[in-house]
């Protein structure tokens, strides 16, 4: 089952257990992925893909994080509280991120190719951006490219 159907089908079982929660988060998802599908046809006559719709879900997640970190340092915890919810139920459609010890040694051996020094950390970036594929954020790349350049 891809996941636009599974989406789909769990928006159906919010609906039925009356989970307010997650039936709004999971119709902001769904369509989210509905103007995805809208823009790309704009373009080319394609259907969407598996790929550009985990786009979408992490889009989703960068934007519910930022969120958390301006209600809290706004003390608004009602909100920060519901976009921790709304964060939490994205995130079980996304695979799991890689562990730092994982995201290390990806980024080791992409640096190994050529990257050396401060001075190249564009360079080394890429190439460790390339290695993780997605799947860690570019924060936290961007951090272990600096601690191991240095």
């Amino acid at each position: 089952m891809d996941l636009v159907q599974k989406i789909n089908n769990d928006i159906k079982e919010a609906m039925k257990s009356a989970q307010a929660m997650k039936l709004g988060t999971l119709r902001l998802l769904a369509s989210a992925i509905h103007n995805r599908e809208i823009e790309k046809k704009a373009k080319s006559k394609e259907a969407i893909t598996e790929a550009e719709v985990m786009d979408v879900l992490k889009k989703e997640v960068k934007k519910r994080r930022e969120s958390i970190d301006i209600y809290g340092k706004a003390g608004r915890n009602d909100l920060k509280d519901k976009e921790v919810e709304e964060l939490a139920i994205i995130q079980s459609y996304l695979p799991p991120e890689l562990t730092d010890e994982v995201l290390e040694g990806l980024v080791k051996k992409a640096l190994s190719n050529g990257a050396q020094g401060e001075k190249d950390f564009g360079k080394a970036m890429k190439l460790a951006m390339a290695e993780v594929k997605g799947q860690a954020e570019a924060g936290r790349v961007s951090a272990i490219v600096k601690k191991l350049t240095s």
